[in-house]
This record gives structure tokens, C-alpha cells and sequence, in this order.
């Protein structure tokens, strides 16, 4: 069997260093990325069998890169690596296309075995993961799912939510701990996804489908 060909995604030039290190000669590593635009450029460019890649970065994170050169790209395998093991996140990144979904105490030799299943095309999570998202898609009933809800990130729920109760951008940047400039970018992102115009839109869209 061959070496799978892998592409790292990680705005830590000192982690991704760790990983290949880590991996050693398990996988043939041929490229790396550290911004998400970069990322998708040049896995589109080399066609990895698995592309390891962080959720939060800079530019939409991993969910942006999944999402792009999935849809150009179906047959590139993605598996995620992070430090980060909340649900919202496992369940952000596997909806956009993942096959799986690894915390960074994860061991080189684990790391190698989980990459192979991934290429074959299995579904491989850590194990506190994988109850979040069995527990996540068995509570989805088949035709609940809104499409044009499901293009929104969860801080863009979120945010959504508090649009919807009236609040105003300096109130909700307080609520998320975030900065008005951030909230303020998030309904733009909303607005265009959900092709609305306005305030008011958003909070009749949100009324419409029971979301206060």
C-alpha cells in the first residue's frame, strides 16, 4: 500500500513543525499552509489523499477550507486537528465535510493510524468526540433540516439570535465577548448567505423559522 500524501493546515508554523516530525515517515507530507486562502490554492494545486487541518484560523478556519475544495475537489479526504474538543465545533466541521475529527493530544503513531482510515474513507474521531456527534445527528429528524440555516456558522447563529431579540451590536458584543467590528462582520456574513438586505429581514427571517 502506498504512503498516504498528506497537507497540513495550521496557523502554528511551531505545531506544524511538531507534526511532521510526529508522523515521521508514516506519510509523505507534501505541502503545508498556514492561511486559509493559501491552503486551498495549493491542495487544489497538489490533490492530497488527506489534508490535516485546525478549526480556528484566521478567514473562516477550517470549516472554510473543507467547504472550498470540497466542492471542487470531492474525492480529497479531510481530517481535523485541534486543540479544541467543543461540540459545536466537531459538529461545525463535520457538517461542512470532514471525515473526522482528532484533539492535539493525540499520538504521532495515532495520528498515522487515524490518517490511513481516513483515506480509506472511514470516520474517525477521539473518543469523547464521537458521542457529540452520534448524540448531534441522531436527534436530526429527516426533513428538519433548514438549508439555508445550516450554511451559518454557530457564532453566526448566534448572533443571528440576538438580532432577532433586538439587541444592538454593542449589547451583543458584550453577551459573545466579542468586538463590535466582529459582530458587525458576522451579520454581514449572515446577510449575504441568507441573500437579505437588512436588520429587518434577518429578524423576521429568524421569526419566521422559531429561532428567538
Amino acid at each position: 500500500m502506498t504512503t498516504p500524501r498528506v497537507f497540513l493546515v495550521d496557523d502554528h508554523q511551531l505545531f506544524r513543525s511538531g507534526v511532521r516530525a510526529e508522523l515521521g515517515d508514516a506519510v509523505e507530507i507534501i505541502g503545508e499552509a498556514s492561511e486559509v486562502e493559501a491552503a486551498i490554492e495549493m491542495i487544489r494545486e497538489r490533490l492530497p489523499d488527506v489534508v490535516l487541518v485546525d478549526v480556528h484560523m484566521p478567514g473562516g478556519g477550517g470549516r472554510a477550507v473543507i467547504e472550498a475544495v470540497g466542492a471542487t475537489h470531492p474525492d480529497v479526504q479531510f481530517l481535523a486537528l485541534s486543540v479544541s474538543d467543543a461540540p459545536e465545533d466537531v459538529i461545525e466541521v463535520i457538517r461542512a465535510g470532514a471525515r473526522g475529527y482528532v484533539t492535539k493530544t493525540i499520538t504521532g503513531t495515532e495520528l498515522a493510524a487515524a490518517i490511513e482510515r481516513v483515506r480509506e474513507g472511514d470516520a474517525v474521531f477521539s473518543p469523547r468526540l464521537a458521542g457529540f456527534v452520534l448524540d448531534a445527528f441522531a436527534s436530526v429528524v429527516p426533513g428538519d433540516i433548514d438549508p439555508e440555516l445550516d450554511e451559518l456558522t454557530t457564532r453566526e447563529r448566534e448572533v443571528l439570535r440576538y438580532i432577532a431579540r433586538g439587541y444592538t451590536y454593542k449589547e451583543i458584543a458584550r453577551e459573545l465577548t466579542i468586538s463590535v467590528k466582529t459582530v458587525e462582520t458576522h451579520v454581514s456574513s449572515v446577510l449575504r448567505k441568507l441573500q437579505l438586505s437588512n436588520r429587518y429581514d434577518l429578524t423576521r427571517w429568524a421569526t419566521d423559522r422559531r429561532l428567538i
